[in-house]
């Protein structure tokens, strides 16, 4: 084929029909795409439907692109010893040159057929931790959350000191589910078993402390009847932890402070700081009404070191009892 008396090397007039029929192919294909696209985001609107809506584009894609390949195969390799031959080559520059992708592309089927995650999960991936708003052929798109004071030493270094969002989208390749756990706070069972701690003098009355924690536990948090007994069924057949209270309960600690009284219940994965803010609150009231308080580190100063004093006579030590040290008294 020539143009302008230039000959051009490698495309004949059957190549360049090939070449206009792909385009053509490719334009049809991503219009179709769009169209259908709109059509599910017009019927399946409301935010109940939005995992529904998520994953029919997500079969969309994977559909239009399977058929734009076998179409691209077969325009331009007719012949099957040329297909033959051309796979072998892409598959050999593929395991060689784009190991990652590959691996990326494989994740994103695990993820398809398995149960490690959907769109909407809160999940702990690749050093990430939020909620999944994306799912792509190479890369999951997450909504990023802070971290609770007890991991705030974690890499990255987070400035939100709860589980509640940064503001900041992260994109994590799919090829993380095959080097690392992928940790899920919603998937299967929606709640997650949380810890508050409340350190009190040892001459307080612990069994009224014991009772405002439970009470205000009974108040606030998820309750068992709540979670319904199917739930509750296929919840213990599914994990076994039969044996498991879930009930809130509080567990001593003794330290050489105070009596530390920790509050074991069980939340929903979703507004937990909100939750343990109304916890704090109402054990706060009823701690102050019952006249406990809450036990802090305090040093109370009992005397002085001996003193030398001189007034133009003699000068003669002063001797005062030493000073000591006090710890966990209430606050």
């Amino acid at each position: 084929m020539e143009i302008f008396d230039i000959k051009l090397v490698g495309v004949t007039a059957e190549n360049g029909q090939k070449l206009l029929l792909t385009v053509a192919f490719v334009t049809i294909i991503f219009l179709i795409r769009r169209v259908l696209h709109g059509l599910t985001g017009f019927v399946l609107r409301g935010v109940d439907r939005e995992r529904i809506r998520f994953w029919t584009r997500q079969g969309l894609n994977l559909g239009t692109t399977v058929i734009l390949l076998l179409a691209l195969l077969s325009i331009w390799f007719d012949d099957p010893i040329r297909l033959a031959t051309a796979l072998g080559l892409v598959t050999a520059g593929l395991a060689f040159a784009l190991q990652k992708v590959v691996a990326a592309i494989a994740g994103y089927f695990v993820i398809l057929r398995g149960d490690n995650f959907t769109v909407g999960d809160r999940i702990t991936m690749g050093g990430v931790r939020g909620d999944v708003i994306g799912l792509g052929f190479i890369q999951t798109t997450i909504m990023e959350m802070g971290q609770p004071p007890t991991v705030q030493g974690a890499d990255p270094a987070m400035w939100v000191r709860s589980r509640q969002y940064t503001g900041r989208i992260v994109t994590v390749s799919n090829a993380k589910i095959f080097d690392e756990p992928v940790y899920n706070y919603s998937r299967d069972f929606p709640y997650i078993w949380e810890e508050l701690s409340v350190p009190i003098t040892y001459t307080a009355n612990r069994s009224r402390a014991e009772q405002i924690l439970l009470a205000a536990a009974e108040r606030h948090t998820v309750k068992t009847e709540e979670m319904g007994r199917d739930a509750l069924a296929s919840m213990q057949k599914r994990y076994f932890i039969r044996m498991v209270d879930l009930r809130p309960k509080v567990y001593y600690r003794i330290t050489d402070n105070w009596l530390e009284l920790t509050l074991r219940f069980m939340a929903a994965g979703h507004g937990v700081r909100d939750l343990k803010d109304a916890l704090s609150r109402d054990i706060l009231d009823g701690l102050d009404a019952a006249g406990i308080g809450v036990a802090s580190a305090t040093i109370h100063i009992v005397g002085f070191p001996p003193l030398r004093v001189e007034n133009g006579a003699e000068a003669r030590p002063e001797t005062y009892p030493a000073a000591s040290a006090h710890a966990a008294e209430g606050a």
